[in-house]
């Protein structure tokens, strides 16, 4: 009995997540994408908040290939309610090409969601990145903060896509450790 309600519910988390890999709809990932620029450590400026990253600050996404040629993740962040650092381990897959902006992340085995790069600048500094859907949204920097144009630029396109900007909650990223 335990074993058919666990292979139900695998086969319901299977359809339900099999959809989680497309993106918002009018959303075009960057091209001629370089991974290698891409690696290394990105810093939250602002993020929609979602269960993941709940009450997390100084929050931050680490980039690297792994031996089979992937990506690997460690996204980190500091839980100023548990007083204590959180830390995810992950993989990265491209969805096609790799000269797209458009991966595939997961942190739970076979599910994975999509990362969707939607405007990076040329010397590889910032980033605004969404999800399956327009209740995900980041915002990156290779710093700990973001000159002002360069955020209003980034506020102005995830507006202009549709986004609800207001929903957005800054970082705090005082290099608490």
């Amino acid at each position: 009995m335990k074993k058919g309600i666990l292979t139900a519910a695998a086969v319901c988390l299977t359809g339900i997540f099999a959809g989680c890999t497309s993106m918002p709809d009018g959303i075009q990932p960057v091209q001629n994408f370089e991974k290698e620029k891409y690696l290394g450590t990105w810093y939250e400026i602002a993020r929609f908040d979602f269960v993941f990253e709940r009450n997390l600050d100084n929050t931050s996404a680490e980039y690297s290939v792994t031996a089979d040629g992937n990506i690997g993740v460690i996204n980190r962040g500091y839980n100023y309610k548990k007083q204590q650092w959180a830390e995810a381990h992950g993989k990265a897959k491209f969805r096609g090409s790799e000269t797209t902006g458009e991966l595939k992340v997961s942190f739970f085995g076979p599910f994975y969601a999509p990362y969707i790069i939607m405007a990076l600048d040329s010397d590889y500094k910032y980033a605004l990145v969404t999800g399956r859907s327009r209740n995900y949204l980041w915002i990156l920097s290779r710093e700990r903060s973001i000159p002002d144009e360069v955020l209003n630029e980034y506020l102005e396109k995830a507006r202009s896509a549709g986004y609800d900007i207001r929903r957005l909650i800054r970082v705090k990223q005082d290099g608490y450790k």
